[in-house]
């Protein structure tokens, strides 16, 4: 199997599979696989949805996070997430999620 092992503080937390394993261990376990998921995207990121992040300094100050301990907890240098607080960047797909989990803020999602 081809599986992927994401941690959080040292310790597994989710486990990555391709779809097809996966249909294969529900099967194996007498469930039911689910339908195949559609290539649409079930969201399409709005201007309201992405407008959080033009605020990411004052939701990480608001939970008492420094950039530095934010910014390695998402797996980023802290210079880096300083110019995505200031505008000059824009994380991508993943780093969003990322920023999304950790500050609590929902509807950080890209079309892709």
């Amino acid at each position: 199997m081809d599986i992927q092992i994401i941690s959080r503080d040292g310790e597994p937390e989710y486990a990555v599979l391709p779809w097809a394993q996966y249909q294969a261990l529900l099967t194996a376990a007498g469930r039911q696989p689910p339908a195949t998921p559609s290539a649409q995207p079930s969201h399409t990121a709005t201007e309201q949805d992405l407008r959080p992040l033009a605020h990411l300094r004052s939701l990480r100050e608001a939970k008492g996070l420094a950039i530095e301990t934010l910014a390695r907890t998402v797996g980023i240098s802290p210079s880096y997430l300083g110019l995505i607080e200031s505008g000059e960047r824009q994380p991508d797909a993943a780093i969003r999620r990322s920023l999304a989990w950790e500050l609590g803020i929902a509807g950080w999602r890209d079309e892709t």
